[in-house]
C-alpha cells in the first residue's frame, strides 16, 4: 500500500532523488510500490507465496515481526530447511540468514510420550557476516520499515490524534460552561 510519493512526502524527499535512489523498477512516483517476487515464481520455488510482513506488522505488531525475523533455525525435515520457533512450519525461508548466521535448535523434553520434543532456545552454530548487535539493529530497522509501509498514513493519524482529542477538551469545556448557563435557574 505505500507509494513511492508518499514515502519521499514523508522522508522529506525530492521526487528525482526518490526515482533516482529508490524506485528500481521504473514505476511512476505515483503508484504502488511493486511486490518484488511475483506470484508464479514464488509458488513455483515455495509451494506458496510468502507472506506480506508489512500487512502482517499491522495485524500481529512489530514485536511479532522482529521475533519472527530473530527465531529461523536449520531443520532438515522441512522441504526448504528452515524451520521457526515463532511461527512452526512456516514456508518461508530466512532471508536474513547470512547475516544472522546458522542457528540450531535446542529441544528439550517432550510433553508426552511419542510427542515431538518442544524447541526451548536456539544456539548459533556458525556466525553470520555482520556480528549480533548489526544483525538486531538491521531487524530492528527492517521492523520498523514494515511497520511503516503497512500503514503509511498512520504518521499523520497520529499527528491528527492530539488535536481531535485537544478539540474534543475544549468542546466539553463550552459544553459545561452552556449546561451551568441553562440550569443556573433550575433549582
Amino acid at each position: 500500500y505505500l507509494r513511492y510519493s508518499r514515502m519521499a512526502e514523508d522522508l522529506g524527499l525530492s521526487e528525482e532523488e526518490v526515482m533516482n535512489n529508490l524506485n528500481f523498477t521504473g514505476t511512476p512516483i505515483g503508484e504502488p510500490i511493486p511486490v518484488s517476487m511475483p506470484k508464479a515464481p514464488a509458488e513455483k520455488w515455495f509451494g506458496k507465496m510468502p507472506p506480506d510482513l508489512s500487512l502482517i506488522s499491522r495485524v500481529r505488531g512489530s514485536d511479532w515481526v522482529y521475533t519472527y525475523l530473530k527465531s529461523f533455525y536449520l531443520d532438515p525435515s522441512r522441504p526448504l530447511g528452515w524451520n521457526n520457533t515463532l511461527f512452526p512450519n512456516a514456508s518461508m525461508p530466512n532471508p536474513l540468514w547470512e547475516m544472522q548466521g546458522l542457528q540450531h535448535a535446542v529441544h528439550g523434553k517432550p510433553d508426552a510420550p511419542g510427542a515431538d520434543a518442544p524447541v526451548i532456545g536456539l544456539k548459533l552454530a556458525q556466525p553470520g557476516n555482520v556480528d549480533p548487535g548489526q544483525y538486531d539493529q538491521t531487524v530492528r530497522d527492517i521492523t520498523n520499515f514494515l511497520e511503516y509501509a503497512g500503514e503509511p498514513a498512520a504518521l499523520k493519524r497520529q499527528k491528527l490524534g492530539v488535536w481531535v482529542i485537544l478539540f474534543l477538551a475544549f468542546l466539553t469545556f463550552l459544553v459545561y460552561l452552556l449546561k451551568k448557563e441553562y440550569w443556573k435557574d433550575v433549582h
